[in-house]
């Protein structure tokens, strides 16, 4: 579509424009809030869970393409959010739902955007956009409805060079520094609970939240954890405070290589030999604290149906994704840590996404510490790798066992 295509057409409450870096546009119709956004447009290939996605953290920033076709006939509810917001930063479907059909519904997902003013377009063809965005990898974009159509002085529709400029001043997810952005300012406890609710707590973990979704706390406390969701600004002396059995590292938005802060306080949780457990985010900054380096990917994985291979069993296992970075760490055997002269002795891959060989998880075999790039706490996704959370536990565990044995 050309330029002139763009301008024939004067904007209406219900139109809507994407435009991409390149130079590609795609006209629908407007959904949810009406007005601009830009930001890193992704796609997500779950067949369900949207509500959990759009309030995941990690998306901080982010323009999200569903894969899926139909969306919202599930409407919204007050049970599902991973957080207390809505974080993308536009949304993208082919077929929103024109009823909500479910009982555990408190309203439209259509008016929950508007409410939130998320920014969308729907009535475009998906599948052709992600089809271009696998082929050229992401890149920033924005979308465009309501007055954002018109130039204000003019009341005429703005140019495809004008709509293309706000796109390009748009920062590069490369280089952006988000988990501080989305981190809780205070620290709040969640008690255990299930079978576990009202017992003494086995253990106390200090989770660092950089953008942490909230079923993942909960998956802890579910295993008789007390977990104490601290900000990503904790200092390591406040961390120590709280006497954690063990520590854990949340997933979360934006570039690795710009979070030297936490990998420091990492390596200083390493030292003290406090159990550790990172996911997705807290994956990335176990690498960067081990010597080893990120990378962006090309279009990344998100979505609740990507293949791992737990290479520590041969088990393969479905998991929920959402990561753009990964870790550049040698498969295969394992290999001392490149940090410091190996100050954190031998890692080894642990898991390997099936699709591209992408790093998934990594070990530590001499310090008690291991992480995973995806997101076990199923919220939404398949239930398949639950088991994490229980070698976290029987980490804690065994440290604690040694621990005691020592003081005796």
């Amino acid at each position: 579509m050309s330029m002139g295509d763009v301008a024939a057409k004067n904007p209406t409450d219900q139109e809507a424009i994407l435009v991409l870096e390149d130079g590609r546009i795609y006209r629908g119709r407007a959904y949810g809030h009406r007005g601009v956004t830009t930001g890193e447009i992704v796609f997500a290939t779950g067949m369900t869970g949207y509500q959990e996605t759009l309030t995941d953290p990690s998306y901080d920033r982010q323009i999200v393409v569903q894969t899926f076709p139909h969306i919202g006939n599930t409407g919204v509810n007050h049970e599902d959010p991973e957080s207390t917001r809505i974080w993308v930063a536009g949304y993208v479907v082919r077929d929103p739902s024109p009823v909500v059909s479910n009982w555990r519904a408190d309203g439209s997902l259509q008016d929950d955007l508007d409410a939130e003013g998320v920014v969308g377009i729907s009535d475009i063809d998906t599948r052709a956009l992600v089809r271009h965005l696998r082929s050229a990898g992401v890149m920033r974009a924005g979308i465009f409805s309501g007055d954002a159509l018109a130039d204000p002085d003019t009341g005429v529709e703005r140019s495809l060079d004008s709509l293309m400029a706000d796109v390009r001043r748009t920062p590069r997810m490369a280089g952006l520094s988000l988990y501080d952005e989305v981190s809780t300012k205070e620290s709040y406890v969640i008690e255990p609970c299930g079978r576990f609710e009202g017992a003494a707590p086995l253990f106390t973990v200090a989770a660092v939240d950089l953008g942490i979704k909230s079923m993942t706390p909960h998956r802890l406390a579910e295993r008789g954890c007390e977990v104490h969701v601290v900000p990503s600004t904790i200092s390591f002396e406040r961390l120590e405070e709280l006497h954690p059995d063990g520590v854990f590292f949340s997933n979360g938005p934006g570039d690795p290589e710009k979070a030297e802060p936490e990998v420091e306080l990492l390596r200083r949780v390493l030292d003290a030999r406090h159990p550790f457990f990172g996911i997705c985010f807290g994956n990335q900054l176990l690498g960067r604290a081990l010597g080893f380096g990120t990378y962006k990917l090309k279009f990344g994985h998100r979505g609740i149906n990507q293949p791992v291979k737990d290479l520590t069993t041969g088990k393969v296992e479905v998991t929920a994704h959402n990561h753009g970075f990964a870790v550049d760490a040698p498969i295969g055997e394992p290999v001392v840590s490149p940090y410091d002269n190996g100050r954190y002795g031998r890692v080894t891959v642990s898991h390997v996404d099936l699709n591209d060989d992408v790093v998934e998880g990594l070990k530590c075999l001499d310090v008690p510490a291991f992480s995973v790039q995806y997101h076990p706490e199923a919220a939404a996704g398949p239930h398949d790798a639950a088991y994490l959370f229980d070698r976290f536990v029987d980490l804690m565990r065994s440290s604690k066992s040694k621990e005691d044995t020592v003081n005796a």
